[in-house]
């Protein structure tokens, strides 16, 4: 195969899976719009109309934004590719850089930052249009730019490190460096799951231990009940930015910590509280963690594997510009390639984590001994979330990891019957 037919397979498939992405958003768009006018029955108890109302024009202006979003991003992808500008910034980079590792990240880097770029104007009109109009922004434009900045530095000092380790291995250790390479990138991974609590988190939020109280002994309770072993329960700033809610394990081992949203605790009852916790310890206790993480580094080993299989076919260079092959060159053309396939898996992913979803709720289930208090802390979230409570089902099943709330709650109700 050539590079020409190598560029328009390529393309085919982008633009198949734009049209498939765009039409699964248009089909969610008008389920929305023609369930509108009448508050869904599952949920006339929780949401007044004037609430629905508002939930609903919250939903299509996000939907709204996102096709145009996607459409943007299709077209300067299509651009960057079709211009040549990889192979043009490569040969412009030469002119200042020798090849090697150090050129090789900085090539990464920047390309990586472009394409983040693109994406930026959309992110700051959801979150100081949509979010503010709606009631959930606390942001400041300037910790915004403080967020993006610390983020932009924190991807740096990992990628250095992971990319130096990388390079490494694919220049010392033979044809089967992939393998040893994905043992390196699983060990990085698993420090930064180790530090992010401690070294990470606290540079974006303020965490502070759970006060003394009836919630504190409860919680704690729980996870003793449940074998569950923690190095605290902590209290996130969340608010600070966001009225959203949400809560969240983090860390290995003895050194997991519980991580409750303000919010999330301003808004649920202590029950209701109990019973999101024992949700995520289910998810613990039924190994979904370590599941998905070795999930994870099998994908990240066949990807590798890829690069091994494909680094020194020329006609892949070619077909995206590029004058000469390079592991910063094969890198970026794999992760544009992959995207394409990304979305056609992303099915079977998402179907298992909804699985995992239903499997944690009825530990949660037979924990606390009823669907109540979880089916209540659910209605809530929805309600002030604004969550879309009538998405279309092609829709969901392709982009939602969890469950729609509707089905969640109606496995809820039906484990309380058996």
């Amino acid at each position: 195969m050539n590079s020409q037919s190598i560029l328009i397979l390529y393309i085919l498939l982008f633009i198949l899976e734009f049209l498939i992405s765009w039409f699964l958003s248009i089909l969610n768009l008008n389920n929305i719009l023609k369930n509108r006018k009448k508050v869904p029955v599952l949920f006339q108890q929780s949401f007044d109309r004037e609430k629905y109302s508002t939930t609903v024009s919250y939903n299509l202006d996000k939907g709204r934004l996102a096709l145009v979003s996607e459409f943007v991003s299709a077209v300067f992808l299509m651009i960057i590719i079709l211009s040549g500008f990889l192979g043009t910034v490569d040969s412009w980079m030469q002119n200042y850089l020798n090849d090697g590792y150090v050129f090789n990240i900085i090539y990464i880097f920047l390309i990586s930052m472009i394409f983040s770029l693109i994406s930026l104007p959309f992110s700051l009109y959801s979150q100081f249009y949509i979010e503010e109009f709606y009631g959930f922004n606390n942001l400041s434009v300037r910790t915004y730019l403080l967020d993006m900045l610390k983020g932009a530095i924190i991807s740096l000092v990992f990628m250095v490190p992971l990319l130096l380790g990388l390079f490494y291995f694919m220049d010392k250790t033979g044809s089967f460096w992939w393998l040893y390479a994905s043992l390196f990138i699983a060990a990085f991974q698993l420090l930064i799951m180790v530090i992010y609590p401690v070294a990470i988190a606290p540079l974006f939020n303020k965490f502070t231990p759970l006060e003394e109280g009836e919630l504190k002994d409860r919680l704690l309770g729980l996870a003793e009940k449940t074998g569950f072993k923690t190095n605290g329960i902590f209290l996130m700033d969340g608010s600070r930015r966001s009225s959203h809610s949400n809560a969240y394990f983090t860390g290995l081992a003895k050194a997991k910590r519980i991580i409750l949203f303000d919010t999330l605790v301003d808004s649920l009852s202590v029950s209701e509280l109990e019973a999101v916790l024992a949700h995520e310890i289910g998810h613990y206790k039924k190994k979904h963690i370590q599941k998905g993480l070795l999930s994870s580094i099998l994908i990240m080993t066949a990807g590798l594997f890829m690069v091994e299989l494909l680094m020194n076919w020329t006609a892949l260079y070619e077909a995206f510009s590029f004058t000469r092959q390079g592991y910063h060159a094969i890198l970026i053309i794999l992760s544009i390639c992959l995207t394409p396939l990304s979305f056609f898996l992303s099915p079977v992913s998402n179907s298992r984590s909804r699985k995992h979803e239903y499997q944690a709720d009825r530990f949660s289930h037979d924990v606390t001994g009823s669907s109540a208090a979880m089916i209540g802390a659910l209605l809530k979230l929805g309600h002030d979330n604004m969550s879309n409570l009538t998405p279309h089902k092609a829709y969901s099943f392709f982009h939602y990891s969890h469950p729609a709330l509707a089905e969640r709650l109606a496995a809820l109700e039906d484990l309380d019957k058996e």
